[in-house]
């Protein structure tokens, strides 16, 4: 079965092949299709913004996709960024820089308030009747500076574990990783579906 994957995001395209792949899914990227598509995220949660990103890619090509939304939530933040994890510091900002100012915004905040989880949340649109969703939280800390150079977006100030997912390797990663954990529960409900 071919599914889409619902981004032009090139680091969570790789993801979503390192993991989907050895599941026996096959993933086709919009690049594949020829489709230039930049969809608005206005939901207010990462399972609306899924959504609304599965379903535009599935109107365009007909095929299945599966999309995800994730975010980085910081307890001492009250949960900020959030959704608006991507755009934090605005649309142009560089991941250095949103870095950057979220180890500012936390630099009074001692190691121990400085708890923090990513969540992602995987949509799948098989077609406009079929829609079902995953959920993957990897919880973890703000470090105090950036650490690591592998990862992507704020992986190396997202400690794990005594290290940043910057750190890791790759398979570390999405055996850890917020994004690993709703895209195995994805593979397991698709084949539940077929």
């Amino acid at each position: 079965m071919r599914i889409l994957a619902a981004t032009n995001n090139q680091d969570k395209l790789i993801e979503f092949h390192r993991i989907l792949e050895p599941l026996g899914i096959s993933l086709v990227t919009p690049s594949d299709l020829d489709i230039e598509i930049q969809v608005p995220e206005t939901g207010e949660t990462f399972k609306e913004n899924a959504r609304i990103k599965a379903q535009a890619f599935h109107r365009e090509s007909g095929l299945p996709c599966v999309a995800d939304d994730s975010g980085l939530c910081v307890d001492a933040l009250d949960g900020r960024p959030g959704v608006d994890t991507a755009n934090y510091c605005g649309e142009d900002a560089t991941y250095p820089e949103r870095m950057s100012a979220l180890l500012e915004e936390l630099k009074d905040v001692p190691p121990e308030r400085r708890t923090a989880k990513f969540v992602s949340v995987i949509c799948c649109v098989m077609d406009e009747e079929t829609v079902f969703y995953s959920e993957g939280v990897c919880e973890g800390s703000i470090g105090i500076a950036p650490a690591g150079e592998g990862g992507f977006g704020y992986d190396p100030i997202f400690v794990v574990g005594g290290k940043t997912m910057a750190e890791r390797s790759a398979e570390d990663k999405d055996m850890l990783s917020h994004r690993g954990k709703s895209l195995r529960a994805f593979a397991k409900l698709l084949e539940e579906q077929i």
